[in-house]
């Protein structure tokens, strides 16, 4: 069987105490055409100088050596960040042994006694080691990506939340004060007109004009509502009732909270999620009861909202555009939680989020 070369130029250390057995590798390398520096050492203390340097591709290694094995020298090599394939060469070893030995890490064995085939082995060993690194630089530049890509979820997240905090203000400022300033002057013609017809008509504009001011309002607190800084219990209990009005679904709130003032990442991240799966069982759930349970104990924030309607199947959790619980999810990483989802067709739909308290540790003491 005809082997290619390898396409580098390979230094190869020889762990081997007999010289002849050696020299017999080395001429089968040359041989085979693999261009090599074979460089053999014969005690555990100059193999572990040797590979500490770090400069060979690959480990040849007898099983059974003077006063040690070949395990005694793969255990130093664990210590080094980067360890080079290591392959047996042993004349005395058995199969159990061979096997115990690939089972530990080590990359392949052969006999002595086939040492025609130690080419075709050190071939097959170097593209499992190119095979293994690709794979690893492969997981490796996926961690960065998903990093840069949390990293740019955190960084939009943050970009909306002050945007929609920027538009709240100019609608409370700009809007709000003016709609105020014309409900005052439309009252006053409603209050002095002798004519009937335009006292009507006033009324009327009082009446858009307050349906005006309340949408504006609960437009506000849709954007950035005022009352999480009173917690994430008023801020949700507030949300809950203003569901129920909007929608007739019985909405209750349950368990409690020790520390109600929690760290404002997360106060919003737990309040963004309660409004996306009130807005989800609006839409979708048919539900005629709505339950949303509180808990901080054991370190851990557990937000959960709980209904009683259709439910989903894994496809409609999935399903291409459905981006709010995905959105979601990506929310609950930025500050280090995550996100369950639980649902049955006909039994209803669980949304659980879980934020480990302990990667804030700035918690301020409970409310009196």
């Amino acid at each position: 069987m005809h082997v290619m070369a390898p396409p580098r130029a390979l230094r190869i250390l020889h762990l081997e105490d007999s010289l002849t057995d050696y020299e017999l590798a080395a001429l089968t390398l040359r041989r085979a055409g693999i261009v090599q520096a074979l460089v053999r050492v014969d005690t555990l203390e100059d193999f572990r100088d040797l590979t500490s340097q770090g400069t060979f591709d690959l480990i040849l290694a007898d099983y059974w050596l003077r006063s040690f094995t070949a395990l005694d020298a793969w255990a130093t090599l664990q210590e080094l960040p980067h360890r080079p394939p290591f392959v047996l060469l042993s004349g005395a070893i058995g199969e159990t042994a061979a096997v115990d030995a690939v089972r530990l890490g080590i990359a392949d064995y052969l006999l002595k006694d086939d040492l025609v085939r130690l080419p075709i082995v050190i071939a097959r060993t170097l593209e499992m080691e190119d095979a293994r690194k690709a794979k690893e630089k492969a997981a490796s530049e996926l961690a960065l990506s998903q990093q840069r890509l949390a990293e740019l979820t955190e960084h939009l997240q943050t970009s909306i939340e002050k945007e929609r905090a920027a538009i709240a203000r100019e609608i409370h400022d700009d809007i709000g004060g003016s709609l105020a300033a014309i409900r005052f002057d439309v009252s006053w013609i409603a209050r002095n007109t002798q004519d009937t017809e335009t006292a009507a008509h006033a009324r009327s504009a009082l009446d858009m004009l307050q349906h005006a001011i309340g949408a504006s309002q609960r437009i506000q607190m849709d954007l950035r509502p005022p009352i999480l800084e009173q917690g994430l219990v008023a801020a949700v209990e507030w949300l809950a009732r203003s569901f129920e009005r909007r929608t007739g679904i019985s909405t209750q709130l349950r368990g409690g909270m020790q520390h109600p003032m929690l760290d404002g990442d997360i106060r919003l991240v737990a309040y963004r999620t309660a409004q996306e799966a009130l807005t989800n069982v609006s839409k979708y759930a048919q539900a005629q009861h709505v339950y949303i349970d509180f808990s901080d104990s054991g370190g851990l924030l557990t937000l959960e909202v709980t209904d009683d309607g259709v439910g989903m199947d894994a496809a409609q959790r999935h399903k291409p555009g459905s981006f709010g619980l995905r959105g979601l999810q990506e929310r609950a990483r930025t500050v280090g939680g995550w996100l369950d989802v639980s649902s049955r067709l006909g039994e209803g739909t669980s949304l659980t989020l879980c934020v480990p308290l302990d990667l804030h540790p700035s918690l301020p003491s409970k409310e009196e």
